[in-house]
Order: structure tokens, then C-alpha cells, then sequence
């Protein structure tokens, strides 16, 4: 046996539980920090720097912004990839949550539109394209840093810990701008919204301190200690993977697209078309991101006794067949009816989440695993969650009603839905 088929049975216990914190806390910080943006887009930030447009417009020169750092996202999957593959996991892990600390704390300190004119949308352009970047590498990094070192047979179990990172970041996004719903709107547009932002130079310290504990991927040790790594990883993925990337990517849109309609338009919907009160909105983000959370959690230790493809499979139906029934329950106005739409909702975004980090990692040689699960994750998230928000804002505001969100919902699903049907199963990969 070689040194990297031995490393890929796991590693000792204590590092372990260290690479599983690390995992779960470093993408928690990273995707507070690409959520916050994600509702200052809804609530704030087009009044702040998009003032001279008609309110509508302004959202949807927010959500803009917010498509546009998803272009990045292949991008830094490829140059995080790279040395993801050719210098370490660990070690880009640390720079990608550096440079979103970087761009997040940024942005709470960037001028607005009437403080600096025109330069103020184009510094929240570039500030979102380099979040875009960090966020093109971080999942891959976490993801294989969980599912290098588990036991065989586990892989879904602590894969799992980089994917509760999403609706923990989310939960911990929501509530802290919760939190700031004392102040009046005059407040809170005025320097509330920005307190979010310089909160995270905070958490990037913690993130730093735990990340620098763990040691590297013992797969990726035995990689360079054999000398096998691959010289360009992203060719090597296209000549020997191209089948395997087509269907990764794929199988992430409608998760990525209905997961953005979940937390990032939903509460611009609920707030500025059935005027239901913001912090109400939020709690019902913030209940539904804990049911994708649960879900996450237990889909990817039943992919490890099932396979990973069943309980894909699971997940996209029922991708398919509620969006229909989602936006007739939250129209409703109906806190009830509303939670218990983004419950099933999130059931599905967790059934079709929950296991994508072992059966990523599962898809792809060592040698290039960190090119192809990171440029798969990323150009499934642009196709998908890039535009989603903005798609959804035009298709109401055109149609002047949420079945039109609906029924992109459901095509989204479809196409993820055969993808999945095309997937081999890797669980005894």
C-alpha cells in the first residue's frame, strides 16, 4: 500500500476532533462574513450606495454586487486549488479566511454614496470580488481537511463539519444584526449596519488561532513525501475528470440558487412586498437555517451508511416539488406558516448538502482534489446562487407574483435533479 492509499484511512483521534473544530468554526466565520453582506444587500445597502435609483432598483443594484463576487468564485477555486494542491491545505485555509477578514471589515468602513460619490459603489465591487475569492477556495479547504483526515466510513460524519459552517455562519449573521434591532432605521442606516462588519476582525482572531493548531492533511503529507503532487492540478482534472466535474457542478445548482432565495431574498421579499416586520423576518431565517443545520448533520452520517447518491437523491426531489408550496405558505404573512415553509424548505437544501463534502473529496484523485472539488463547488454556486437573489427580485417585481419565483425554484431543481440521477456512488471509493 502506498503512503497516500494508507493516509486516507484517517488520522489519530485528538487531531482528529482539532481538524473538526477547526473545520466547523473557520467556515462559521467565513460565511458570517459572506452573509452579512448577503442581508446588508437586502435591508441596507441600497439606500446607502445606490441612492440616486428609484428604491427597487437600488435592491436590485444591491444583489448585483452580490451575484458579481460569485464570478470571482471559480477564479479563486482555481488559485486556491492550485496551492491548495501543490503547497497545502492548511496553509491556504489560513489565507482565505485572511483575505475575507480583510474585505468584510472593509466594507464596515467604507464611505457611502453621498460621503465619497461614485468610487463608493466601485470599492464595495472590489471589496465583494475579493470575498469572492476567499469563498472560492475556503469550502474546498475545509471540506478536505474534515474528509482527509476521517476514518474510512466516517467521511460523511466529519465532511459534514464544514458544511454546518453555512447555516451556522447564517444563524450567527442573523442574529447579530437581531441584536441591533433596537435602533431606529434612521440609526441603523446610518452606522448600525456597519457594527457587523467590524465585529468579524474578532472572529478571523479566533478562526486564526484554531486553524493554526491543526496540522496538515496526512494525505497531503503522503503526497509530497512520494512526490506525486500534480505540477498544474486544474489540467489534470480536465484531461482525467471532465465527466466527474460536469456532474459536481451541476448537482450544486439548484442547492446554491435555492438556498441565496432562502437567505437572501427572502427577507427583502418579507420586508419591502409583504411589508412583515424585520425582525420577525429574521427569526424566521434564523429557525430555518437551524433545520438546515440539523438536516446537514444528519443526512451526511446517513450518506455514510446508505450512500451519498440516495440521500442526494432525497434532497432534490424534495427540491423540486416545494417551491410551489413555499411561497403559497409564506404569503400567508403567517409566522407559523412561514416557519414551517423554510423547514421543509432547508430539509432539502440539507439532504442535498450534508454529504457534497466526502462525495466531492470522493469524486477526485489526491493528487488534484483540491482543484476539482473547489472549481466544482464554485462554478455550481455562480450558475446557481450568483444571480438568484437578483433573478428572484426581477422575476416579482416584473410578474407581481412569487409563483414566478417559484417556478425558477423548480427549474434550477430539475437540472440539478438529472445531475444527481448522473452521479456514480463513492462511498466505498
Amino acid at each position: 500500500m502506498s503512503k497516500v492509499a494508507a493516509a486516507e484511512t484517517g488520522s489519530r483521534p485528538d487531531q482528529l476532533r482539532r481538524v473538526a473544530l477547526a473545520s466547523a468554526v473557520g467556515t462559521t466565520i467565513e460565511w458570517y462574513d459572506y452573509f452579512i453582506y448577503s442581508t446588508a444587500a437586502a435591508l441596507v445597502f441600497g439606500s446607502q450606495f445606490f441612492s440616486t435609483l428609484e428604491p427597487a432598483s437600488a435592491t436590485l443594484a444591491a444583489f448585483a454586487t452580490l451575484g458579481v463576487g460569485f464570478l470571482a468564485r471559480p477564479v479563486g477555486g482555481i488559485i486556491w486549488g492550485h496551492f491548495g494542491d501543490r503547497v497545502g491545505r492548511k496553509a491556504m485555509l489560513i489565507a482565505s479566511l485572511l483575505l475575507m477578514g480583510f474585505a468584510t471589515v472593509g466594507v464596515g468602513l467604507l464611505p457611502t454614496y453621498d460621503q465619497i460619490g461614485l468610487l463608493a459603489p466601485v470599492l464595495l465591487l472590489v471589496l465583494r470580488l475579493l470575498q469572492g475569492l476567499s469563498a472560492g477556495g475556503e469550502w474546498g479547504g475545509a471540506a478536505l481537511m474534515a474528509v482527509e483526515h476521517a476514518p474510512e466510513g466516517q467521511r460523511g460524519k466529519y465532511g459534514s463539519y464544514s458544511q454546518i459552517g453555512v447555516p451556522a455562519g447564517l444563524i450567527l449573521a442573523q442574529l447579530v444584526f437581531v441584536a441591533l434591532g433596537p435602533l431606529d432605521d434612521e440609526q441603523f442606516a446610518s452606522w448600525g449596519w456597519r457594527l457587523p462588519f467590524l465585529f468579524s476582525i474578532v472572529l478571523v482572531g479566533v478562526g486564526l488561532f484554531i486553524r493554526l493548531r491543526i496540522e496538515e492533511s496526512p494525505v497531503f503529507t503522503a503526497l509530497r513525501a512520494e512526490n506525486v503532487r500534480a505540477r498544474v492540478p486544474m489540467i489534470d482534472v480536465l484531461r482525467e475528470r471532465p465527466r466527474e466535474l460536469l456532474v459536481a457542478s451541476a448537482s450544486f445548482i439548484a442547492n446554491t440558487a435555492i438556498g441565496y432565495v432562502f437567505l437572501a431574498y427572502l427577507l427583502s421579499y418579507g420586508t419591502s412586498v409583504l411589508k412583515v416586520d424585520r425582525t420577525t423576518m429574521l427569526l424566521v431565517v434564523i429557525i430555518g437555517s437551524v433545520s438546515w443545520l440539523v438536516s446537514i448533520v444528519v443526512s451526511a452520517q446517513w450518506s455514510d451508511r446508505v450512500g451519498r447518491k440516495p440521500v442526494y437523491l432525497v434532497g432534490s426531489v424534495l427540491l423540486v416539488v416545494w417551491p410551489v408550496p413555499f411561497f403559497l405558505l409564506i404569503d400567508t404573512r403567517s409566522t407559523a406558516l412561514m416557519i414551517l415553509a423554510v423547514i421543509v424548505l432547508t430539509i432539502g437544501l440539507g439532504a442535498s448538502y450534508g454529504p457534497q463534502s466526502a462525495l466531492f473529496a470522493e469524486m477526485f484523485d489526491a493528487r488534484y482534489r483540491y482543484s476539482g472539488a473547489s472549481f466544482s463547488y464554485a462554478v455550481g454556486a455562480v450558475l446557481g446562487g450568483g444571480f438568484a437573489p437578483l433573478i428572484a427580485t426581477a422575476l416579482q417585481t416584473s410578474t407581481g407574483t412569487s409563483l414566478s419565483v417559484s417556478a425558477y425554484m423548480v427549474v434550477v431543481a430539475v437540472i440539478s435533479l438529472v445531475a444527481v440521477i448522473g452521479i456514480r456512488e463513492t462511498r466505498r471509493v
